[in-house]
């Protein structure tokens, strides 16, 4: 399986044959150049691509044959979360929404709502800031720990689950994640909800990639969401899929 570590360990070696064969038999510097391009691509994929598993284990879906699947909601608690709530409530569906902390404020009572109506709250750091994947490792933990203390403040625990801003995981985030004991989750099918405007286009998309153990991500954050979400519950229901929770499908604590 490819990760960092044997990686590195591969490069090592190439780059001491390159270097033995420049020296005894002269090689071009673009060799060089080329071991360079292709080990940075290499984990250019290990860092942009969540299902890789290139520097951690990250859960992106549930090996199984039996046709349950899980929603998830990344970026609230704003505006639009209490109409997907309502959804939710109307199709009698269970989902986890990874909060952005610096949105709690102002937003108590809608993050109290879905814990309230039974969803579960996951982090999704407190900045969830642009640069952040080039944080230092104390600094991305920090912003962890203080999303996790806004959470408890509010509905009295804590989560255990962790969605990456932007589905980036570098060896500073890993740092980050083993030292505050969560668990790293992704996904396996991304709707790009935030994107795709049309509606009948999102819904075929993401209705094309149902299969048993999926992990799907939404966005609480528009409208394209509230107008596909009851439709693609109403589909995925009637080709015989249970929505299940996320924590109770991957057998996970949600909480500390």
């Amino acid at each position: 399986m490819l990760n960092f570590r044997n990686t590195n360990i591969l490069f090592v070696g190439l780059l001491g044959l390159v270097i033995w064969q420049h020296i005894t038999d002269g090689v071009s510097l673009w060799s060089y150049l080329a071991l360079i391009v292709i080990y940075s691509l290499i984990l250019f994929y290990g860092c942009y691509y969540i299902g890789s598993n290139f520097f951690m284990r990250v859960v992106c879906s549930l090996k199984t044959s039996k046709k349950v699947i899980a929603i998830t909601f990344d970026d609230g608690p704003n505006a639009a979360t209490p109409q997907i709530l309502d959804i939710l409530k109307q199709h009698n569906a269970q989902a986890a929404f990874f909060c952005i902390g610096n949105r709690i404020a102002g937003n108590e009572a809608t993050l109290k709502l879905i814990h309230e109506q039974g969803h579960i709250i996951g982090n999704h750091s407190f900045s969830h800031h642009f640069w952040f994947d080039l944080f230092s490792s104390a600094k991305m933990l920090d912003d962890i720990l203080k999303a996790n203390q806004l959470v408890r403040q509010t509905i009295n625990l804590s989560p255990q689950l962790f969605r990456p801003p932007y589905g980036v995981i570098n060896p500073n985030l890993k740092k980050a994640i083993v030292k505050s004991r969560m668990v790293p989750i992704g996904w396996s099918v991304r709707s790009m909800d935030t994107v795709i405007k049309d509606n009948q286009k999102l819904l075929s998309k993401i209705t094309r990639r149902l299969n048993p153990g999926a992990i799907f991500l939404f966005h609480d954050t528009g409208a394209a969401t509230i107008s596909v979400l009851p439709l693609f519950i109403e589909q995925a229901k009637a080709q015989g899929y249970e929505i299940v929770r996320l924590d109770k499908m991957l057998n996970l604590q949600a909480y500390a």
